[in-house]
């Protein structure tokens, strides 16, 4: 078992990952900038190391100091979670180079599967269908061709992206220009990279994910998808497990083409695979998010595993306790991410929380990074908690959610409670019948 571990990261997610490093005994070390010295990780973790200013790039993105704490401090091992560094290979290879346990997939891992075009490459020679589109763009006019051969609308995605960040629509011809230059100018500006590709956009699309576990003797698990449709910027919002749109039929098809592909690249540890589907239910894939995923609650929920305690024994040296056949799972989860934004226009809201009282109870999960009091920076992402509920079937959920929901109490800044309230009180989200238009579909029925 690992002796000590970093948690290279704020928040929510590295009081998650603090917990389930607790229950194993190992030592933990929490970094923080500025704006985070008087977080509550900071007082939790057996030791916290400043590393920088407020900015990100000072702080929770700069590689040099996040491996110098992690020196100072005699940690062995560094957790990412999710965000900031968690899907740079050149963080994963100093920590491997530095002689630090990097607790996530290696990092040549993070580098071929972080290029969107080159995952798709691999996907597509295993016989696994991919969205129709291009490989990488030269220019604005093999652009104009391939939006021609594929009929609009389209979408250009950034190769090296991730989160929703650069992905622009297309609708007219005469857009084009305008979207494929903003989309590279925002690629390079968030990754450095400004390499596009285009793909086919789809209407009225699912977004479901499966959740797998590798370990270093070729050992893979996939667990039940996720739905992951309501999105506000292709950002998620609400997710579920399991999906109210798949049939038997499609679950086994995804967690089979999730296990080829972690097989194929020789993955390790936890890590998410991302699939489109449409109305037909013919899907397709995405990416492979080689991280711990924001949504993974809502597995743990169902499947009464712990991702996180899996990770740290996987980047331990264990081989996998677990077995997909063996593997129970019921009842079903839902997530709200509960954020500091206007509910309006999904805004971010930095500020102070006046008041923050969270909902509890039976089948109630909240994983929070704040209490009252604490400053929501306008440097990071103002995510600040996540809201789980459990029932035994989709209508207890629900109704659990909507609960849980009307017994928070936040102050001080702007929240999205509201906007929550109203998207679990429709009837499309009650049905189950929603697709990644859900948002835009509820603002035509409230506005008429």
């Amino acid at each position: 078992m690992l002796e000590s571990i970093l948690i290279a990261n704020r928040g929510e997610i590295a009081r998650r990952i603090l917990r389930s490093a607790r229950r194993l005994g190992v030592e933990t070390v929490a970094i923080y900038s500025d704006t985070d010295e008087t977080s509550m990780l900071v007082r939790e973790a057996d030791r916290a190391v400043r590393v920088g200013e407020a900015r990100p790039k000072d702080s929770y993105l700069n590689i040099d100091r996040i491996v110098a704490a992690a020196r100072d401090t005699g940690a062995t091992a560094v957790h990412p979670g999710y965000g900031f560094l968690a899907e740079r290979w050149e963080f994963a290879r100093t920590c491997e180079q530095e002689g630090l346990t990097f607790i996530g997939p290696h990092s040549d891992v993070i580098r071929s599967m972080g290029d969107k075009a080159l995952s798709r490459q691999v996907a597509s020679s295993l016989g696994i269908p991919i969205p129709p589109g291009s490989g990488i763009l030269s220019g604005v006019e093999e652009a104009r061709s391939w939006a021609a051969e594929l009929s609009l609308p389209v979408i250009f995605k950034a190769s090296a992206g991730g989160g929703g960040i650069g992905m622009t629509k297309v609708e007219k011809m005469e857009e084009l220009p305008e979207a494929f230059e903003t989309a590279t100018n925002r690629a390079g500006l968030a990754f450095g990279d400004d390499r596009v590709y285009v793909e086919k956009y789809l209407e009225s699309p699912h977004h479901i994910e499966i959740q797998i576990l590798a370990d270093a003797d070729g050992n893979v698990v996939t667990f039940p998808e996720r739905e992951c449709s309501v999105q506000r910027r292709h950002q998620k919002v609400i997710e579920e497990s399991p999906s109210p749109f798949a049939t038997d039929e499609l679950r086994a098809r995804l967690r089979q083409a999730a296990r080829r592909l972690a097989r194929e690249i020789g993955y390790t540890n936890a890590g998410t695979v991302e699939f489109v589907v449409d109305k037909d239910r013919n899907s397709y894939f995405l990416e492979i998010n080689t991280r711990l995923q924001v949504e993974h609650p809502i597995t743990e929920m169902i499947t009464c595993v712990d991702l996180v305690e899996h990770q740290i024994r996987i980047a331990s040296g264990e081989p996998l306790s677990l077995r997909e056949d063996d593997l129970e799972w019921g009842g079903w989860a839902i997530e709200s991410r509960i954020y500091a934004e206007d509910s309006e226009n999904f805004y971010p809201s930095p500020g102070t929380l006046a008041s923050y009282v969270e909902p509890h109870g039976e089948g109630i999960r909240v994983d929070s990074g704040y209490q009252a009091g604490d400053i929501i920076s306008q440097f990071y992402d103002p995510l600040i908690a996540k809201l789980v509920v459990w029932a035994e079937d989709r209508t207890g959920a629900v109704a659990k959610m909507q609960h849980a929901l009307g017994n928070y109490d936040i102050t001080g800044v702007k929240n999205n409670i509201s906007f929550l309230t109203e998207a679990f009180a429709s009837e499309m989200l009650k049905s189950g019948n929603y697709d990644t238009h859900f948002i835009a579909k509820l603002k035509e029925e409230k506005h008429g």
